[in-house]
């Protein structure tokens, strides 16, 4: 892996932060993005963790970076555990499978361990998760909802082991993306940018796939 630097993000870094996430996710998961306006405003939610907020530079230029708000667990009981998901975690183009991802979730999670949290919980592709130690939501046994629907999207990872003890538990994210459901909002915020082609690819079918489906055995 390339060396690399991995510190807290900083004000200054707010909108190079946002264009790295714009390019990064252009077009992965849909036509244009919205990503990088919900990194906009994550900033101002009151579940946004600053203190989990990380770049990683490679001679001076910011090359990654990863974001984390508090996210909750509740078992049959009612009884609420404070957990993280982080999201964006994003690198530029062309310094992706050097491993600087990983190394972002690595030391996020030493930091995150230090601050209390034992268990993340992410949305998203499997392919790109397991090898950092996420399994299955079925096998811890967290769903979205009470009725024991697992997503095949939705991924566990014990930041201590045996820190989810098997009891049922409903993942309960937060609101902070629900930003990007104004469209607007997003269109306005994207023509602040340089224009984007925005257009079909295959990875959108993919996530498509992933985010509809579940695990049923």
């Amino acid at each position: 892996m390339t060396d690399i630097t991995i510190r807290l993000e900083t004000e200054k870094d707010y909108r190079t932060v946002e264009e790295l996430t714009r390019e990064a996710f252009w077009n992965v998961y849909k036509p244009g993005a919205d990503e990088h306006y919900f990194v906009h405003q994550m900033r101002k939610h009151p579940d946004f963790i600053p203190a989990l907020a990380f770049v990683a530079e490679i001679d001076g230029m910011i090359v990654g970076n990863i974001m984390y708000t508090k996210a909750w667990l509740e078992d049959e009981n009612g009884d609420r555990k404070e957990i993280l998901s982080f999201g964006p975690l994003c690198v530029a183009r062309e310094y992706q499978r050097r491993k600087i991802g990983r190394a972002l979730i690595s030391h996020s999670f030493e930091a995150a361990r230090a601050m209390g949290y034992d268990v993340n919980i992410n949305f998203g592709n499997p392919g790109i998760y397991v090898g950092s130690g996420f399994v299955s939501c079925k096998k811890k046994n967290v769903s979205f909802a009470v009725d024991g629907n697992f997503p095949t999207a939705l991924l566990v990872r014990e930041l201590v082991p045996g820190a989810l003890d098997g009891r049922k538990w409903m993942y309960i994210p937060s609101t902070a993306a629900d930003c990007c459901d104004d469209a607007a909002a997003v269109e306005a915020f994207d023509a602040s940018f340089s224009p984007k082609e925005k257009k079909w690819m295959p990875s959108q079918e993919e996530f498509y796939i992933y985010s509809h489906s579940s695990v049923v055995r």
